[in-house]
């Protein structure tokens, strides 16, 4: 079964990995946020309950 071999596969895989750790993440690791998190407290809205017309 030629799909067991791993000779031709592994090798693409492995320089898949190589080109993304070396080239590709550095790149995107250099940009910055647009909008970066800011320390802003969370509103929080009490719920209110639904008017069910059957009750």
């Amino acid at each position: 079964m030629p799909q067991l071999n791993p000779a031709p596969w592994f090798s693409i895989m492995v320089m898949t990995w190589v080109t993304f750790a070396l080239l590709i993440q550095p790149k995107l690791l250099a940009f910055s946020m647009v909008n970066p998190p800011s320390n802003k407290p969370s509103l929080t809205t009490k719920p209110t309950p639904w008017p069910w017309p059957w009750t």
